[in-house]
């Protein structure tokens, strides 16, 4: 019996506002819900790391800095697959063949990306250095960055398959098979950190054997759910997995390359600031490290949104209906906009209960800290909005296979306006901290302006046209 087809978004250009909004928050809540999780992921580690010693977390914070940097923009540069196969689908959806060739592309190409990537991490020894770390923590940092980056080709496998069954309508396997790996790290860092249930006691390194085994058992579980999905299976992906589309292997690199800069254009200037608050003081850059992590926990929302409306106005652009793009895309930038309303509202109504997720900030020994991280969030509560609108604002874009634009937009917002703001107000200003919280603002609010404002022009512009 043969399955009925992957069902896509009607393609008519009428009243279908309910409709998409159901539809956009059915794909949007499973994948905010998979990156809220995959953050527990890497807390996890941190938990169990911490109990090691201080030098074993500064090592293993070091080496994840530019790990994560490194994998998170190659996650960007292969997840530009979904974009693809929504254009399929929506043009010839269930394009059984398009959508197996890209996806066997988008594999490919997480390979390829992950070796470059793996070499850009064995760097981590020479930076170090270069900036002046202590001899021991350099040691245990490089010791730890040589294992787990042999992670980084399957988690980036991962993501093209996360990817792929997003864009066919089962996003909750992304959430299902995050959670289930939130597990098997735990019980992975329990057994090799502290040689627990027969392992050997590895320490740091146990760690890092414990994100290899866990990066392998969620790759293992996306191919057994897309085997035994039987509309996922139809598609077989992996058949023939030795056979060569350059053509579409371009197209990919084409959109997915904008994309990994664009994100090391915005990680780059929250990493910047850190060095700033470093330069104005430990106490404020400890405040800068809290009040940051709740707002990074509030973005992963709107985050999942824009990667639901990728997948919404993408089929509407291989659909040619310009009034569903439209339609999709502003759905989810309302989405998006309105979450972040609630999180601003909470930053500035409840800061301490908020700060209590991290620290405790009825602890007399927290003062100082506390009263630094107060005014940076009211300042993030600010930026809550235009980061939510930046955001989707750039999913829908990447919809529509625009990402070049984009790409120079954010590398001007954050480092022009933004990083050069935060400069003048936090060292030519009473200001200090707070004023390189008001650069990051300001960068976010640059970006929201020209994206939504590219977005609103998508017509005009003609980024509606498919070519």
């Amino acid at each position: 019996m043969i399955p009925p087809p992957i069902p896509v978004p009607p393609l008519s250009s009428g009243d279908g506002w309910r409709a998409e909004i159901g539809a956009t928050f059915r794909l949007s809540w499973p994948l905010a819900l998979a990156n809220l999780l995959q953050m527990l992921t890497y807390a996890i580690d941190v938990i169990f790391i911490a109990r090691l010693g201080e030098a074993q977390l500064a090592a293993s914070a070091l080496a994840v800095a530019l790990f994560g940097l490194v994998l998170w923009a190659l996650s960007g540069l292969t997840g530009a697959v979904s974009a693809v196969i929504s254009a399929e689908l929506g043009e010839r959806g269930p394009a059984l063949r398009a959508v197996r060739r890209s996806t066997r592309m988008g594999l490919w190409l997480a390979v390829g990306s992950g070796i470059f990537g793996m070499g850009v991490c064995l760097m981590l020894g020479p930076i170090m250095r270069a900036t002046g770390q202590e001899p021991a923590i350099i040691s245990l940092a490089v010791s730890y960055n040589t294992l787990i980056i042999w992670s980084m080709v399957p988690m980036l496998l991962g993501n093209v398959l996360r990817n792929f069954v997003s864009a066919l309508g089962r996003p909750i396997f992304a959430t299902a098979i995050t959670a289930g790996g939130i597990g098997v790290n735990a019980l992975a860092n329990y057994a090799f950190i502290f040689g627990e249930l027969g392992a050997p006691q590895l320490g740091l390194r146990g760690a890092a054997v414990a994100t290899i085994i866990t990066s392998l058992a969620t790759l293992a579980a996306y191919v057994v759910a897309i085997r035994l999905d039987k509309r996922m299976h139809r598609y077989r992906i992996f058949g023939r997995w030795w056979s060569p589309d350059w053509a579409r292997l371009w197209q990919i690199v084409r959109i997915g390359t904008p994309i990994a800069l664009t994100i090391t254009a915005e990680a780059g200037i929250f990493g910047a600031a850190a060095f700033l608050m470093g330069n104005i003081g430990a106490t404020q850059l400890a405040a800068h490290t809290v009040a940051l992590q709740i707002a990074a926990l509030a973005f992963q929302v709107p985050f999942g949104i824009g990667q639901a409306t990728t997948i919404r106005v993408g089929y509407f652009y291989g659909a040619r209906d310009p009034v569903g793009m439209g339609r999709a895309g502003w759905v989810g930038i309302a989405m998006g906009t309105g979450f972040m309303a609630v999180t601003a509202t909470a930053m500035i109504l409840i800061p301490k209960p908020l700060l209590a997720i991290y620290i405790d900030p009825w602890d007399p020994a927290n003062a100082a800290l506390v009263g630094f991280a107060l005014p940076f969030l009211a300042i993030a509560a600010a930026f809550q909005l235009f980061d939510g609108i930046q955001a989707v604002a750039a999913g829908a874009l990447r919809g529509l296979q625009d990402t070049r634009i984009p790409m120079w937009i954010a590398i001007f917002a954050y480092w022009v306006p933004g990083i050069g703001t935060a400069l003048v107000l936090g060292f030519a200003t009473p200001l200090a901290g707070k004023g390189v919280w008001t650069g990051l603002a300001v960068g976010l609010l640059v970006a929201a302006i020209l994206l939504g404002w590219r977005w609103y022009r998508r017509e005009q512009l003609m980024l509606t046209t498919r070519l």
